[in-house]
């Protein structure tokens, strides 16, 4: 796969945080004792994944702005074009011990994101898209499924943790849905999450209350892979209400009947 040289450059700094990620995950299952502890360790995993990507990403294009997690936005002088950034999604799954979370880089332009990464350090799987150029996973086409059939449909989703108010919507979401289909994969990662739709993995995700750089490489990644992406609302968009619903064609409308109750 021959990418321009932003998707490049985008590849190249989610390899250089991945590594730096890796090397901390290994050193978390020693922290697990101290609960406090861990967590104060892999938020300082985040900070120095995001200042790798933050160097890389605004030393090769400093008039980009700067949208990310964990630090504040950069309005660029080139006001079109934006990095959406989020260095580690996954953060629980990280702080468990467990090798499921991811690095995602968008690239917005005018308000559209044209190129996607999300690179999964711990099984070497590096998601990659361009606007009008396919999707790829390493060396590899990626295709979203064939299954036309919601019975024989796997979804994924994220389960509200914390009292979250949009529990009851969740739960009520997955009594209409469970018993059309044949499982939902909740694996705490909205990124690996599309990636995995865009694979084939699953045949569908939703989720209610993401950010931006939650969602930015992922809904590239899906949509490059012949999935249809649309808002939770259909009259809503997706990167500013935070609420996505995602399908291969064959059963985007009875998956998202169910899901919207409609």
């Amino acid at each position: 796969m021959q990418g321009s040289a932003n998707l490049n450059l985008m590849v190249k700094a989610a390899r250089r945080a991945g590594r730096s990620l890796v090397k901390d995950f290994r050193e978390v299952e020693n922290l697990q004792v101290s609960m406090k502890g861990a967590g104060d360790f892999v938020s300082r995993a985040d900070l120095a994944a995001e200042a790798i990507l933050k160097e890389d990403l605004m030393t090769g294009r400093p008039n980009y702005g700067w949208l990310a997690e964990e630090s504040d936005e950069i309005e660029g002088k080139d006001p079109t074009r934006r990095w959406v950034v989020d260095p580690l999604d996954g953060t629980t799954n990280f702080l468990h011990g467990l090798p499921h979370w991811a690095v995602s880089i968008g690239l917005e332009h005018k308000g559209e994101i044209v190129a996607g990464v999300v690179f999964d350090p711990a099984k070497d799987e590096m998601f990659t898209a361009e606007k009008g150029g396919g999707a790829f996973m390493n060396e590899s086409r990626l295709r979203v499924s064939g299954r036309h059939r919601m019975i024989e449909c796997i979804f994924a989703t994220g389960l509200p943790f914390g009292g979250r108010a949009d529990l009851p919507d969740t739960l009520q979401d997955l009594a209409r849905l469970l018993p059309r289909c044949a499982g939902v994969r909740r694996w705490g990662a909205a990124a690996l999450d599309l990636a995995y739709v865009a694979a084939g993995r699953y045949d569908g995700f939703w989720e209610r209350r993401l950010n931006a750089w939650d969602l930015a490489a992922g809904m590239l990644i899906v949509k490059e892979a012949g999935g249809f992406v649309e808002p939770l609302n259909p009259d809503g968009r997706v990167l500013d209400d935070g609420e996505i619903i995602v399908a291969n064609e064959p059963i985007f409308d009875k998956f998202a009947a169910v899901i919207r109750n409609s």
